[in-house]
C-alpha cells in the first residue's frame, strides 16, 4: 500500500506542477502579453511550482492518503463496503482542506491517482523507486528549457525584444548585437 502511495504522489506532483505551470505561468510577471511571454512564462514556472509542491504531496499526501485508508478500512469492516469510495474521496477532500484551492486540487488529483493505480495493481517498491524518476526528469527537462532561454539557445518572440537577433563576440570579448532590420539599414547608409 505504502509503495502504491509513493507512485501516486510521484504521478501526482509531477501533473500537478505541470498543469500549475500551464494555469498560472509566472506568477511574478503580472498580465502575459504575448504567445512566448506565456510559454516562457510556463517553462519558468513549473521547475518552481515542483520544487515546492512535491516534496509536500510526497510527504503530507502520502502519509493523510494512508491514514484515510486506515480510517476507511475500520470502517468498511463495520459498514458497507459501497461507502468505501465516498469515504475516502471524503477523507483526502478533508485533508486537502490545509491550503484551500491547491491544495485541494492536489487532493483530488492523488485520489484519482491512487484509485487508478489500485485498480491497474500497479505498486512495489521498484516500481515506486523508478516513479521517483519522474518528477526529476520533469525538473532537469524544465530547468533545461530554462538555461537554454537563458542563454538564447531558444527564440520565442517576444515583441520588445527585435527579431531575428544574432548575437556575437567581437575581437575585443564584446557582445555585438545585429538584427535584421538593423544590417538592412547599415547596407542602405553604407
Amino acid at each position: 500500500m505504502l509503495s502504491r502511495k509513493i507512485i501516486a504522489a510521484s504521478i501526482t506532483g509531477s501533473l500537478f506542477s505541470v498543469m500549475l505551470g500551464l494555469i498560472a505561468a509566472d506568477p511574478f510577471a503580472g498580465e502575459v502579453n504575448s504567445a512566448g511571454d506565456y510559454f516562457q512564462g510556463v517553462i519558468l514556472s513549473i521547475p518552481f511550482y515542483l520544487l515546492y509542491s512535491f516534496p509536500v504531496i510526497l510527504v503530507y499526501g502520502t502519509v493523510t492518503s494512508v491514514i484515510s485508508d486506515c480510517i476507511v478500512l475500520f470502517f468498511s469492516n463495520h459498514t458497507n463496503r459501497k461507502l468505501e469510495f465516498y469515504i475516502s474521496l471524503l477523507l483526502h477532500l478533508l485533508f486537502g482542506l490545509i491550503l484551500l484551492g491547491l491544495s485541494l486540487a492536489a487532493a483530488v488529483l492523488f485520489f484519482v491517482t491512487d484509485i487508478v493505480l489500485r485498480r491497474k495493481q500497479i505498486g512495489g517498491w521498484r516500481n515506486a523507486l523508478k516513479s521517483l524518476c519522474l518528477p526529476v526528469f520533469i525538473w532537469i527537462v524544465f530547468m533545461g528549457g530554462v538555461y537554454l532561454m537563458d542563454v538564447g539557445g531558444i527564440c520565442v518572440y517576444c515583441p520588445s525584444q527585435p527579431m531575428f537577433v544574432r548575437t556575437q563576440w567581437n575581437s575585443k570579448m564584446q557582445i555585438s548585437q545585429y538584427t535584421i532590420p538593423s544590417i538592412a539599414h547599415k547596407l542602405k547608409s553604407g
